[in-house]
């Protein structure tokens, strides 16, 4: 099965310090109230306000950790494990082209071959799809981030495509993203050539890390160009956007993935409603 993540009506084949687990979830509260989002001449997120009633968000990405939690707790079976289908990067493939590893899901989210994640725990989970993260989501009682809710927290009151302090020669700081020229060469410039720990970069401005790299992440609702189709939307950057190849690592842009594939630079983070805890066990 093909993952197709498409952005501003390209086809992309793309997708696409600290130590925090499951344990130490951690999460900030977005208040009720009118907020911008959008951008001029963004076709699909055209410039608006949007109101909310508030919801907490996790401060990270999901870690596998967390994710082994769930694994451990219910048996769940994830699609790639399933399905045989997980997408995979290495270096030396051409521009946007991934190869399909049956080998890949979760604990290999690059196949077997390339290691597992024994060493990489505080690491996004990835080699999931955006089924398995509603079931993992169901289990724990929390759910996606809609569209909006996402670039809320993400933009963090800012009117631009970066949030305050990120420009396109500081974001290096910010986000774990591809340096190099090219795919055709491994780049590990920044310390990482896949995921990084989550909140190793420097987070926005409410605390959230990882907004506009590491991985892609999952949200939940609906686009014109949808069509009624079943599509899974993803939104922010990943550990392989580069500027001259897929530099929509940004709070505008909004990816499109089949629901039931599973790529190694896509994973996702949490929302609570008001209220509660600020950290999930």
């Amino acid at each position: 099965m093909n993952l197709i993540f498409q952005i501003k009506s390209c086809i992309y084949i793309a997708l696409l310090g600290g130590s925090f687990t499951a344990a130490a979830q951690q999460f900030v509260l977005i208040p009720p109230g009118s907020y911008p989002v959008g951008m001029s001449g963004s076709v699909e997120n055209p410039p608006r306000r949007v109101i909310t009633k508030g919801f907490r968000i996790a401060t990270t990405e999901l870690t596998n950790a967390a994710f082994e939690k769930f694994i451990t707790a219910t048996g769940y079976i994830t699609e790639a494990e399933r399905f045989k289908n997980g997408l995979v990067f290495e270096p030396g493939l051409e521009e946007f082209r991934w190869i399909t590893d049956s080998t890949a899901y979760w604990r290999y989210p690059n196949g077997s071959s390339r290691g597992g994640i024994e060493n990489k725990m505080d690491h996004p989970v990835t080699g999931i799809s955006f089924t398995d993260a509603l079931a993992y989501c169901k289990w724990a009682g929390v759910r996606l981030p809609t569209l909006d809710e996402w670039e809320i927290a993400a933009r963090a009151g800012s009117s631009t495509k970066y949030f305050k302090g990120v420009t396109d020669a500081t974001i290096s700081r910010y986000a774990n993203i591809w340096q190099g020229p090219d795919h055709l060469q491994a780049d590990s410039t920044d310390g990482f050539m896949y995921t990084a720990p989550v909140a190793h970069f420097k987070p926005n401005p409410l605390g959230l890390y990882d907004v506009l790299g590491n991985v892609f992440e999952f949200c939940s609702g609906t686009l014109p160009r949808d069509k009624g189709r079943k599509v899974a939307h993803a939104r922010g950057g990943s550990w392989w956007c580069s500027k001259n190849a897929c530099n929509f690592f940004n709070t505008v842009d909004i990816g499109s993935v089949n629901p039931h594939a599973s790529f190694s630079n896509l994973g996702f983070r949490v929302v609570k409603e008001p209220g509660g805890a600020d950290q999930m066990q």
